[in-house]
């Protein structure tokens, strides 16, 4: 198959996600756009609108020299994110609902002020590829399939000239196992970047004040484990397959709500989204 970025098919991290919670979601999500606006569709949350807000203030600590990063106010920071997902923007029903989640974060934020550790470190970050998309590469030529994906926090390692994986966590759970985050970082970071990566963590920042190490995994097995989530994602849009296997489940519901018109309209998000609060 002629290699042809336009009509290859992208996949990320979140994208595969969808499909393996339901087929039917994935649609939804990445692929359908209403016939009016010619924009795909997406839900607002408060677990999305408080991991927006945190990533957000924490991740662009990058963009500061290490020694200046902390002189900034970032809790003040936090308070003009935060704005930019207030009230319904960021799916919440109540305002005592909203002040819950918003505690939430602060307290985030004030561990990470209080217990910076690798964030006052040397940084490196992955180019930025063409026409503002996120850092991918070809996965598979002759599947035409590209893997695209950010990378939260890449810190730099002096002593042997590597870089080291850090994921800021903000949800309550644990990353699940099996997740196919680290071996899209892995491969992301192989082919994109020639420094050895010697080490990966998740910072779990609703109760950690330390990142928490994890294995990095095998190169040859996460690129045949995302290959075979990847190419079952090719294979359902070849087909134009994309069935619930429950007729109608958690994942799929709230997106078919927003179809059948039982959805509020927010607006338009940052990704060119039609945004919507069910």
């Amino acid at each position: 198959m002629a290699v042809d970025k336009y009509s290859a098919v992208w996949v990320s991290h979140s994208s595969m996600g969808d499909f393996l919670n339901c087929p039917r979601l994935y649609f939804l999500h990445n692929v359908y756009k209403d016939p009016k606006t010619k924009r795909k569709i997406n839900l607002v949350n408060p677990a999305l609108a408080l991991g927006q807000a945190v990533h957000n203030v924490v991740e662009g600590l990058a963009n500061f020299k290490a020694e200046e990063r902390f002189e900034r106010d970032l809790l003040q920071t936090f308070e003009e994110e935060w704005k930019k997902v207030e009230g319904v923007k960021g799916g919440f029903k109540t305002k005592e609902e909203e002040e819950e989640v918003k505690l939430r974060g602060k307290a985030m934020i004030e561990r990470v002020v209080n217990n910076p550790g690798p964030l006052k470190e040397k940084t490196v970050k992955l180019k930025e590829s063409e026409n503002g998309m996120p850092p991918n590469f070809y996965l598979s030529e002759e599947d035409n399939i590209i893997l695209c994906g950010k990378i939260d926090w890449l810190k730099y390692v002096p002593e042997d000239d590597s870089i080291h994986v850090l994921d800021f966590k903000t949800g309550r759970h644990d990353e699940k196992e099996g997740s196919l985050q680290l071996p899209i970082y892995a491969l992301l970071l192989n082919k994109l970047q020639k420094r050895k990566v010697s080490g990966a963590s998740y910072w779990y920042l609703d109760r950690n004040d330390v990142p928490e190490e994890v294995s990095l995994p095998n190169l040859n097995d996460a690129h045949s484990k995302v290959l075979e989530t990847a190419k079952k994602v090719a294979q359902a849009r070849a087909k134009g397959e994309f069935l619930c296997p429950k007729g109608g489940c958690f994942a799929c519901t709230p997106y078919e709500k927003i179809l059948s018109g039982e959805a509020t309209y927010i607006g338009k998000g940052e990704y060119n989204q039609d945004m919507f609060f069910v």
